[in-house]
């Protein structure tokens, strides 16, 4: 199975006069991210939540909103009497200005009102019924989310696979040069010996020495091997039950890219560069997919 990092889920439950609401988006990144929007009632179980999220997600950038309404419509603010009572007397008793009529009194209610903490929000701490109803909604939203992502990774997996399969389809084709390109680098070597010293100057025996020499430098056989290795760990890696596969999967394709690089590099074929060519742009459309691989 394999996961993308890019996906949403949204999820929501209404239980004891109140609506929750949890929706996430998540986004590609090289490490776990979370953004996380929600009112201060949730204040207690945040580093909980985040942490359940980031367990849960595995890999990408998270963006999450938790919004928690009350139904009922009552209940909406609480005012605190105790504090409000004690900041009235306190002031009212010791007060140096006269307050006997019902305008002062009536203006120091008003102004005793906007002292923060006197009208508080009446759901201002979660309780914990609250907060288990919360992550459930929270447990759901991350099912749709990894339902989504599962659903763009098997198409990713189809297409990774095909590119591998492609790059080893190429790289079977190269066998069909390599008794070509051996016998032009041998006839390149004698043109190039007869040009400046002439055949019957040289040592027979050593001249086929360095020949030989000269053509194992060029052997790609143990290139070859490898890169259909890496080729089959990537596909087997692709279908293994692992969540998180990206970074193990991106770790091959650089090994990958390097064989063929050394292919290249020891090809001597306009033939044979055509095909590392070609297996250059499928590695390149492996590494754009991978960048979205959890």
């Amino acid at each position: 199975m394999l996961l993308s990092m890019t996906g949403y889920g949204r999820a929501t439950q209404t239980a004891n006069d109140k609506t929750y609401t949890v929706e996430i988006r998540s986004l590609n990144t090289k490490q776990n991210d979370l953004r996380l929007r929600a009112n201060q009632t949730l204040h207690k179980y945040e580093v909980t939540l985040r942490k359940y999220l980031l367990d849960a997600v595995k890999r990408g950038k998270l963006d999450v909103s938790v919004d928690i309404t009350d139904e009922s419509g009552g209940g909406a603010v609480r005012v605190n009497t105790a504090l409000l009572t004690k900041l009235y007397e306190s002031i009212w008793n010791d007060s140096p200005v006269s307050m006997d009529n019902q305008n002062h009194e009536n203006g120091l209610w008003a102004a005793l009102l906007r002292v923060p903490g006197i009208i508080e929000s009446a759901n201002e701490r979660l309780s914990d019924e609250d907060w288990a109803i919360v992550k459930a909604t929270a447990a759901a939203a991350v099912q749709h989310l990894n339902e989504y992502r599962t659903q763009e990774g098997e198409a990713m997996a189809t297409d990774l696979t095909g590119n591998c399969q492609t790059i080893k389809d190429l790289l079977e084709e190269v066998g069909k040069y390599e008794d070509e390109r051996i016998q032009s680098v041998r006839d390149r070597m004698e043109r190039h010996l007869a040009d400046f010293m002439g055949r019957g100057n040289v040592d027979k025996n050593r001249y086929e020495q360095e020949v030989l020499f000269y053509l194992e430098k060029m052997d790609v056989n143990e290139e070859k091997v490898r890169l259909k290795q890496n080729c089959d760990y990537f596909v087997e890696i692709i279908t293994n039950d692992d969540d998180v596969k990206g970074r193990k999967l991106v770790f091959i394709s650089q090994e990958i890219g390097r064989e063929i690089n050394t292919l290249g590099a020891k090809a001597y074929s306009p033939n044979i560069q055509k095909l590392v060519v070609n297996m250059k742009e499928q590695l390149e459309m492996i590494k754009e997919q991978l960048a979205n691989v959890a």
